[in-house]
């Protein structure tokens, strides 16, 4: 009987581990590009169904190839300081730009 084994990659991007598979769409930190332009990520772990490939820190020739989906912002973050019995209220926010890829492909090398 014949499994349908997918390769999923684990790759570190924006200061994160995330493990990924082909056509899974995934945020990091904004980085430079226009939609439509691939990146590639250095692998640091295939993981083929029983067989496990364990690079030191990378595996040799893996790579991650992504497509640039867009850029955006995530939801805001709202912030407040707050001084008792002195009438000091401060109110702050913040939106982090972030780019969204798709996983295009995932070779072994």
């Amino acid at each position: 009987m014949l499994e349908n084994r997918t390769l999923d990659a684990i790759i570190r991007a924006d200061g994160r581990q995330m493990r990924l598979t082909e056509g899974q769409e995934f945020e990091v930190g904004r980085i430079p590009g226009e939609p439509g332009e691939t990146v590639e990520y250095e692998v640091l772990m295939l993981l083929d169904g029983q067989d496990v490939s364990v690079g030191a820190p990378v595996v040799d020739g893996a790579t991650l190839r992504a497509r640039i989906e867009q850029h955006g912002k995530t939801p805001k973050l709202r912030f407040m300081k707050f001084k008792n019995k002195v009438r000091y209220r401060r109110t702050f926010g913040h939106r982090q730009t972030v780019t969204r890829l798709v996983v295009e492909s995932i070779s072994r090398g």
